[in-house]
């Protein structure tokens, strides 16, 4: 596939007004470890919300779930759908629990929640863990996702896009700090929205598709559904029943952590107000889970009936890298059917989602390893630049290393599986930490050893030829690290009250699971929180965004009733959430 002069003057012009931001922020970015990392804490709602979105845009999300649709149909999404009930529980629990503690990274939460030398030394160890290795695996996944689409549309090898990639990165996220990925996050997500659009319209047009009515047809119907069909409990089970019952609230995954984390904490961090950090994390989960999905499931549907097997993807493009094949490269493949102009439009929308994906994942991780390591145990009376310029030289290191550990890695799936493993029962103690005392720092080492060790026996065992299904190893992981780190909470000695009071007076966090330290802070701190109005306006979240979906879904299907029955409760629900936002959660 070659790209025209047309083509190629679109990409250029959209990287260049890419780095635009960049470069006009750059020394406002540079004044101070608060602009580089968390934008000096003045960020409105809706540009914390769309950077979020961005981000969690890339070029290996349209390949996940292509691979997914493909070896599952669209119900097979449910690994993904289900931390919509993460995502609102952060919008609604802990947004502002995030805003109120004042830290400059989701890490210095556990030396204001911990005390001694167990919460100095998770902080530490989280930096490193979360920092570097898990960080590395997560911009390895983009990494191999842009080096499929780059060997099918460009004939690219592995290696020089590897380069390309890595010098791109390096020269955007070292010069913009979060003000200028932020900033042009907006514009990179209009145009990987505007190049999905384009190409779920002309995959559906295609002579094998015949139109949205045509792909209805022929598609097989049990690919369309929305939900595993009953004749296979055993498909329901693992497709359906243990998202719902059990992922979306055990497991630690970048975008969707319990109780918010990572680059999502990044951002709530950055908002002006509490009210603030609230709307931006809800508009972000709004659009992650309603806008974006059927652009790529449509895309992903038609590509059955273009390639059946992944024969007829290695036919279709001929030099393509055979280790590099695989499901997720039929998202890529589907691009040749565009014309000259839109192929441009597309390649530059997958470019700008790859580069804001990769640089906020640069600033967040090397944010850990400056803030959360270098300047806490290693260098802690620098001037800020001296901090500053430490965080643009990690950068780098961390995208070289992104590149080289790109090279293990084999489909989508196999690294969405490894990164759910990484995390597999984690995710209860994020959630139970801000609202139980009793949880203590031995309690989150526990959990982040465990979880790992038995993520990484899982997976060289893989690699060995001894394979286990992934619902088996992520129920024996919950359960396992879920059971060692309770143990531990129990086995060793809590935080010292007076750090948990401390504590209680920052965050003022609701609920019976703080009753004895509130005692002992006098009881005159009331929460301002209510945990049964969060719980009523997260129940009604989902049901407005999960009938957003569907209907959206019913509708493209050409099923009328089903699609405006669905889109009158995504009306009522969405009416109702909003009297919640202006009676109860004005900042």
């Amino acid at each position: 596939m070659h790209l025209t002069t047309l083509d190629w003057s679109i990409v250029i012009l959209a990287l260049a007004l890419s780095f635009v931001p960049a470069v006009a922020l750059r020394r406002r970015a540079g004044a101070s470890t608060a602009e580089f990392f968390t934008s000096g804490r003045a960020a409105p709602w809706w540009l914390i919300g769309v950077s979020m979105v961005a981000t969690t845009f890339s070029t290996d999300t349209p390949n996940l779930v292509t691979n997914l649709v493909r070896e599952g149909g669209v119900a097979n999404n449910w690994a993904w759908w289900a931390f919509l009930l993460t995502g609102m529980a952060t919008v609604f629990f802990y947004a502002r629990l995030w805003r109120r503690s004042g830290v400059l990274t989701d890490l210095e939460f556990y030396e204001l929640r911990y005390s001694g030398r167990p919460a100095s030394l998770v902080r530490g160890f989280r930096a490193v863990y979360l920092g570097l290795i898990f960080n590395l695996v997560i911009l390895a996944s983009v990494n191999l996702a842009v080096a499929k689409i780059a060997n099918v549309l460009l004939g690219w090898p592995i290696g020089l896009t590897l380069v390309v990639g890595t010098a791109l990165n390096i020269g955007f996220a070292t010069i913009a700090g979060l003000w200028g990925v932020m900033a042009t996050d907006v514009f990179q997500f209009v145009l990987a929205m505007a190049g999905s659009i384009a190409a779920a319209v002309y995959a559906v047009r295609l002579p094998q598709v015949g139109g949205l009515s045509g792909l209805v047809e022929r598609v097989d119907p049990a690919m369309l559904a929305f939900f595993p069909s009953g004749d296979d409990w055993s498909l329901v089970v693992t497709v359906l029943i243990i998202p719902l019952a059990v992922q979306w609230w055990s497991v630690w995954y970048p975008g969707s952590e319990p109780g918010g984390g990572s680059y999502v904490a990044q951002r709530m961090l950055a908002a002006r107000t509490e009210g603030e950090a609230l709307s931006g994390t809800l508009l972000f989960t709004v659009a992650h889970y309603a806008l974006r999905p059927w652009p790529w499931i449509l895309v992903a549907l038609a590509s059955t009936l273009v390639y059946p097997t992944l024969s007829d993807i290695a036919a279709a493009v001929p030099g393509v890298d055979p280790s590099l094949l695989g499901h997720d490269m039929a998202y890529p493949a589907m691009l040749r059917f565009l014309p000259s102009g839109l192929l441009g439009l597309m390649v530059a929308g997958l470019l700008a989602a790859y580069i804001s994906t990769v640089s906020t994942h640069l600033n967040w991780g090397s944010s850990y390893l400056v803030n959360d390591l270098y300047r806490r145990f290693l260098r802690p009376d620098r001037e800020e630049r001296h901090y500053v310029f430490a965080g643009r030289l990690l950068t780098v290191l961390l995208m070289i290393g992104a590149a080289l550990m790109t090279l293990v890695l084999d489909t989508a799936k196999e690294t969405f599986d490894l990164l759910l493993s990484v995390g597999a029962g984690t995710g209860l103690l994020y959630l139970l930490r801000w609202f139980w005392w009793r949880i203590n720092a031995w309690s989150e080492i526990t959990a982040m050893v465990v979880s790992f060790t038995l993520a990484l026996g899982f997976f060289v065992a893989g690699k060995s030829g001894l394979t286990f299904p992934t619902h088996i190893t992520l129920l024996i992981s919950v359960a396992v690290t879920t059971a060692a780190w309770l143990a531990v909470t129990y086995l060793t000695n809590p935080t010292d009250d007076e750090t948990l009071i401390r504590f209680y007076r920052l965050i003022r966090p609701a609920g019976a699971g703080w009753k004895r330290i509130r005692a002992l802070a006098g009881g005159a701190l009331a929460s301002p929180d209510s945990l049964a109005t969060s719980a009523l306006a997260w129940a009604v979240g989902c049901v407005f965004v999960y009938a957003a979906l569907f209907a959206t879904g019913s509708l493209l299907y050409g099923r009328m009733t089903a699609g405006l029955v669905l889109a009158g409760v995504a009306v009522g629900s969405g009416v109702a959430l909003a009297g919640l936002l202006r009676g109860s959660f004005r900042s």
